[in-house]
């Protein structure tokens, strides 16, 4: 059988970079992993509860971390950040102290920042949670992949695989549907390739998502 293995995993080192950047003794390694967990979570439960979009969209592509002895870097990509930074002012500093308190890092300084994305639906974080809310109000899945796929196609990218799988429409059996679009090249390692894999809580169960986009060749 093919064996799959994570895109982006596969491709660190040539067209994939690390997500977290730090060094840390094998002692603390695990903590600073949990660490990185905490700090995403909370940021992704926090825009959750601070954001009500029609579209369900929260709009994270992904959040970069950096740490120093004496200071913990979040970059944060947005592609809607209009939605964070416009609703009441003071709302980064907010995000800042409850992320801080997660943590109760008393000698570290911490500092959170958002960057725009100029293509949104080039990001495949962005395009699964789309399609979670359709999927969430009940639109037929074969709809809201087509929809998926045409904003990709919009935002200029060379390909792009979409694929849910669970019980599909509330039916019974679970079964795993799939669509593409242009090519996809997932065995090439000098193609760029970005992907995520998101869940879905529906009313008849948990759906998964699966989104690849092809960028470009390096």
């Amino acid at each position: 059988m093919g064996q799959k293995i994570n895109p982006l995993g596969f491709r660190l080192g040539t067209t994939q970079s690390h997500d977290s950047l730090w060094f840390a003794q094998p002692i603390n390694y695990s903590e600073n992993l949990q660490e990185d967990k905490k700090i995403r979570d909370c940021i992704k439960n926090y825009i959750q509860k601070n954001i009500r979009i029609s579209s369900g969209v929260e709009g994270i592509a992904g959040i970069k971390i950096q740490k120093r002895i004496d200071l913990i870097q979040v970059i944060i990509y947005m592609g809607f950040p209009k939605l964070l930074i416009e609703g009441k002012p003071g709302r980064i500093e907010e995000l800042q102290m409850n992320v801080q308190k997660k943590l109760n890092c008393v000698n570290r300084k911490l500092n959170i920042a958002i960057t725009r994305i100029a293509n949104p639906y080039r990001h495949p974080n962005i395009l699964a949670e789309f399609i979670a809310g359709q999927l969430r109000n009940r639109v037929s899945f074969r709809k809201a992949m087509k929809k998926a796929i045409e904003l990709t196609e919009k935002a200029g990218t060379k390909g792009v695989q979409v694929q849910i799988a669970g019980r599909i429409d509330g039916k019974e059996i679970a079964r795993v549907e799939w669509i593409r679009e242009g090519r996809v090249p997932l065995q090439t390692i000098r193609a760029k390739i970005d992907y995520c894999c998101y869940t879905v809580r529906t009313i008849y169960g948990v759906l998964g998502i699966k989104v690849w986009i092809f960028v470009n060749k390096e």
